[in-house]
């Protein structure tokens, strides 16, 4: 389908207002015209990106484990299951981010890695997107941890994890779509390019 397909859905930005500018987010309100022709008012914020990891790795017997941590998300009030996750830097490319990420964070490196997709978290009200890698090949160093930032990093095999996922124990949606890719890489359904890092 083309571009004219979806023409009658699109909205025309008349003005635009900063309401707030911090750290991480920055927020506006904007008039828009709609395709009928009325105006209406669209608040949502700008946000500058993140990457999430899936890490594999295999223990010592040659079972599959994914590395998760476990993190306080103040805004909700309680302790997190996730994979390693992070914003970009500005001017930081997804890649360089997500190695990155996974050591400071875990302090695993990874050989190869595979880009997965991106996915839109909260399109109604930001335009913050995150960009998926699985890795693998992992090798165990220090952590490097933001000042700040407290987590703990634990393993898991991809059972387990999508038994916390159904019994709604993991209910972060970044780590709930990595699962359905994870779980539809596992079976074959769905599959990845991997490459060596660089």
């Amino acid at each position: 389908m083309g571009k004219l397909a979806f023409d009658h859905l699109i909205e025309n930005k008349l003005s635009s207002t900063e309401l707030f500018k911090g750290r991480l987010l920055h927020a506006f309100r904007d008039q828009v015209r709609l395709s009928n022709g009325a105006e209406a008012t669209r608040e949502y914020v700008v946000h500058p990106g993140a990457v999430m990891i899936v890490p594999l790795l295999e223990d010592a017997t040659g079972v599959l484990q994914v590395v998760l941590e476990r993190q306080y998300r103040y805004p909700l009030g309680r302790v997190m299951i996730e994979f390693p996750a992070g914003k970009l830097d500005a001017g930081e490319d997804c890649f360089h981010c997500a190695q990155r990420e996974l050591l400071e964070e875990t302090g695993y490196s990874a050989s190869q890695w595979a880009h997965a997709g991106v996915l839109h978290p909260v399109i109604a009200y930001s335009t913050e997107f995150i960009d998926i890698w699985f890795a693998r090949g992992l090798r165990a160093g220090q952590q490097q941890l933001d000042e700040g930032e407290f987590l703990d990093v634990f393993t898991a095999t991809p059972a387990q994890l999508l038994d916390w996922c159904r019994q709604g124990l993991v209910t972060d949606g970044k780590t709930l779509t990595a699962a359905l890719w994870l779980q539809n890489v596992l079976s074959g359904a769905w599959s990845l390019d991997w490459q060596n890092a660089q």
